[in-house]
């Protein structure tokens, strides 16, 4: 298959990778005139890790802090990343953070719902947030989480990475600069596995649903940002579940379909039962897809008119660096990945619950 020619192809892959520009940054020591955005990761479960690995392979990034409620992760975090006793904090002292300059921003990496509760206490102690995806196991707590941070006067965004992977930022710029033609049809899916469980995952209290909750905002995101489109409205259906006493809580799979102002649709799943990962649209002049697409990768693209490849990326820290270097410059976070943008996938899965639970086409306002 032919290499698909795209021109000019290193200088538009950085326009379309990083969307706060990074030409006030200082190329010396890193950061804003040389400082980095300090920040204390809360929750220390399998993402921290993967989050703690792009900090420290960040340009404007340090992992000053953490917070956690088991001591043994504590004493091996301290030791790995040589953090001081005085940024290590737990869920009862928490609220201390407040008085400790040493810290600028909480990453919330903790289960989807206690997101509201952290985010909100971060916002009271004067600090800047992120929370991982989804936002919250709502629209209405995503709502509160910002309005606390607004009334506090931080900032608040939401980790998702795939805004800065080339490979997804270029399946955007097909789709809404209409390189093939309006989209028509996109085929969304992300899911994996998970016989034996999935941990905290199936417990509804923590996670707010099953696999919709976790993989399915990638695949509402990535309908979002190929067709430039917000939805209007959703059918969805559950899935048999086969494995009744794991997934006695949650769903175990979960289809939906989006329609969106243009006519363009969108069929997703989101599933533990199966093996997916899958972005395709279909144009009006071609197609193109990514598979895999959603994952951390490698990632494989393909268009009617051939393959295309983009370097391999550290997906957490080139997150991370394009969100400290808007807020080390004392700029606004872009609304791609702000609270609100969090929000807005929050309604939509909501939106495709109460659709799955009455059988009944829902409109979203």
């Amino acid at each position: 298959m032919k290499q698909y020619n795209r021109r000019r192809f290193l200088q538009a892959a950085g326009a379309t990778v990083l969307i706060a520009p990074l030409h006030h940054v200082s190329s010396g020591a890193g950061g804003h005139n040389g400082r980095k955005l300090n920040i204390a990761l809360c929750g220390l479960g399998v993402y921290a890790q993967i989050l703690a690995d792009g900090i420290t392979a960040s340009k404007f990034c340090r992992l000053s802090g953490i917070v956690t409620g088991t001591p043994a992760k504590a004493a091996s975090w301290k030791k790995k990343y040589n953090i001081p006793d005085s940024n290590i904090y737990n869920y009862s002292n928490f609220d201390q953070l407040a008085g400790n300059k040493d810290i600028d921003l909480v990453y919330v990496v903790l289960p989807n719902s206690m997101h509201k509760e952290y985010t909100i206490r971060a916002a009271r102690a004067g600090k800047h947030v992120i929370t991982e995806k989804p936002m919250a196991t709502n629209a209405a707590d995503c709502e509160a989480m910002i309005s606390a941070c607004r009334e506090a006067g931080v900032q608040l965004g939401v980790g998702y990475r795939l805004h800065f992977e080339p490979y997804n930022m270029e399946m955007k710029r097909l789709g809404q600069e209409k390189v093939f033609g309006q989209v028509r049809l996109m085929e969304i899916s992300l899911g994996y596995k998970a016989d034996d469980g999935t941990g905290w995952r199936t417990h509804r209290a923590l996670s707010g649903g099953g696999p919709l909750m976790n993989l399915g905002v990638y695949c509402v995101q990535a309908a979002r940002y190929v067709s430039g489109e917000e939805p209007i409205a959703v059918t969805a259906q559950f899935n048999p579940i086969v494995n009744k006493e794991v997934f006695a809580e949650v769903e175990a799979s979960i289809t939906w379909q989006l329609e969106f102002p243009s006519g363009a649709i969108c069929n997703s799943t989101s599933t533990y039962t199966a093996g997916v990962d899958r972005l395709f649209a279909s144009a009006e002049k071609g197609f193109f897809e990514l598979s895999p697409a959603i994952s951390y990768g490698p990632f494989r693209g393909r268009t009617s008119e051939g393959t295309f490849q983009f370097p391999e990326i550290n997906q957490q820290a080139a997150q991370l660096d394009a969100m400290a270097a808007t807020i080390l410059a004392g700029k606004p976070l872009p609304a791609h990945i702000s609270g609100e943008e969090g929000w807005k996938d929050c309604r939509i899965m909501d939106a495709i619950y109460q659709a799955a639970k009455s059988g009944q086409k829902v409109y979203i306002g």
